[in-house]
């Protein structure tokens, strides 16, 4: 993988981005509706997404994201050069398909999968 970015699912993004912003004690890069991103490092961010956000891709595969709140969930954003080969090693790992290979209307292709313990991992290029 060439870089990660971490995607936390999160109630209310403006309160979880002031929390982050002290917490780690920077500024986000990029604080537009529907998400908020600090640069950890040079191979990788996190990112906070309001989880009403997530379930236009989600649709029915999974619980509703607030189902969870109170137990950890995060979103593994894997980038690749080869979004579907990663998807298929990923399925051939036991991994159930939430959304195959696509393009999508901010500009990436991902594929998403939850491995076995339910947590998302997206596959993008």
């Amino acid at each position: 993988m060439n870089s990660i970015q971490f995607i936390l699912y999160v109630a209310n993004q403006n309160k979880s981005r002031d929390f982050y912003k002290t917490i780690l004690q920077l500024e986000p890069i990029l604080d537009v509706p529907g998400m908020c991103e600090f640069q950890l490092n040079d191979l990788c961010k996190l990112g906070l997404m309001p989880e009403t956000g997530i379930v236009k891709i989600l649709g029915n595969k999974i619980p509703y994201p607030q189902t969870g709140n109170g137990i950890p969930r995060c979103e593994l954003y894997l980038k690749t050069g080869d979004v579907s080969a990663a998807y298929q090693r990923a399925l051939s790992a036991g991994a159930k398909s939430i959304s195959e290979p696509a393009y999508r209307d901010w500009g990436d292709e991902v594929a998403y999968v939850a491995d076995k313990d339910g947590h998302v991992v997206a596959f993008v290029k």
